[in-house]
């Protein structure tokens, strides 16, 4: 035997240290990252929710001839409604689960009319669920500055605009490349 072995083999406290600031300094680089994509995919689930939920109230429409009330709101959606004559051309419920929060945790707001002369709008508050805000905290006012997020109609409409990437789906819109060429 060797008597240079004879101590327990293992890591001392100061390896042991140096390694977790590394790790520490990785997470510190890597995790605001991870967490802005966070916040972009609740933006994305919303839009995709909206466009959803926004489907489900033109078929309710082309069954009772009538978009609902803002009385009435999405709740239709999933119940019929008290007038008797509606009530039997109602063929829902229109949607496969409950009505599904905002991916804050927070009902879609329903509005009749919607913005532009459309017959209505369904948009999220964003993330601090009051109006106005800025970031993913705004709503789909169209009064906001940095975020709008709504549904007018047959159109949704999505954008970030200051303070971060921007994006766009209007289904039922062309984008033109307007361009100058040379000739």
């Amino acid at each position: 035997m060797n008597p240079r072995r004879s101590r327990a083999s293992g890591f001392t406290l100061l390896e042991m240290l140096v390694v977790l600031v590394i790790i520490g300094m990785l997470a510190a680089l890597v995790g605001p990252r991870l967490f802005s994509r966070v916040d972009q995919s609740k933006v994305q689930s919303a839009q995709a929710q909206i466009k959803m939920l926004r489907g489900a109230v033109e078929g309710l429409r082309l069954d009772i001839g009538r978009y609902p009330t803002a009385e009435e709101g999405l709740v239709l959606l999933s119940k019929p409604p008290a007038d008797v004559a509606l009530a039997r051309r109602w063929r829902g419920p229109y949607l496969d689960d409950a009505l599904p929060p905002d991916p804050w945790g927070r009902p879609y707001q329903y509005a009749v009319p919607g913005a532009d002369g459309q017959p209505f709008a369904i948009f999220s508050l964003g993330g601090d669920g009051k109006r106005g805000g800025e970031g993913v905290d705004a709503d789909g006012d169209t009064d906001s500055a940095s975020f709008d997020l709504i549904a007018n109609g047959g159109n949704t409409l999505f954008s970030i605009k200051d303070d971060g990437p921007s994006a766009s789906a209007d289904t039922d819109a062309v984008t033109e490349d307007t361009t100058p060429t040379a000739t």
